[in-house]
């Protein structure tokens, strides 16, 4: 899954981002705004993690930015260490939030809904698959 982080920590942002890519993930990471636009243009992200405090615009407005620019918008999550900022981002429409500090297991769940909400169930093309390989009869 493509995987956008963006967070006004270097050190935080790359280290997710680090961490996503040892499960298989493809991530790039932001440390402002400008700098996320910028990246998303070219990565088209399915994912995008988004720090609520940022130094050049808030996560709110960058969702908006992200949301009216991508051809297909990714998948969005908020991430904080405020938990009334993450209430307000569920209300302008982020479709999930992380409260900071975030764990390895914290961010591989919310990898995994977002490929569930996405692609739909993992669990069902399995299944699917396995029984088209049946022989008839």
């Amino acid at each position: 899954m493509r995987v956008l982080i963006v967070d006004d920590y270097p050190d935080t942002a790359e280290s997710a981002s680090e961490l996503l890519r040892r499960a298989g993930h493809d991530c790039q990471s932001a440390t402002c705004g400008a700098e996320a636009l910028a990246v998303a243009d070219a990565f088209m992200p399915e994912l995008a993690i988004l720090d609520i405090g940022l130094p050049d615009i808030d996560g709110y407005a960058l969702r908006e930015a992200l949301h009216s620019r991508l051809a297909s918008p990714p998948y969005f999550v908020a991430l904080s260490g405020r938990p009334h900022a993450l209430n307000a981002a569920l209300v302008v429409g982020f479709d999930a939030c992380l409260l900071k500090p975030v764990g390895l297991a914290q961010l591989l769940r919310v990898v995994r809904l977002a490929q569930f909400e996405i692609h739909g169930s993992p669990m069902g093309k399995i299944v699917l698959e396995r029984a088209e390989q049946r022989p008839a009869g």
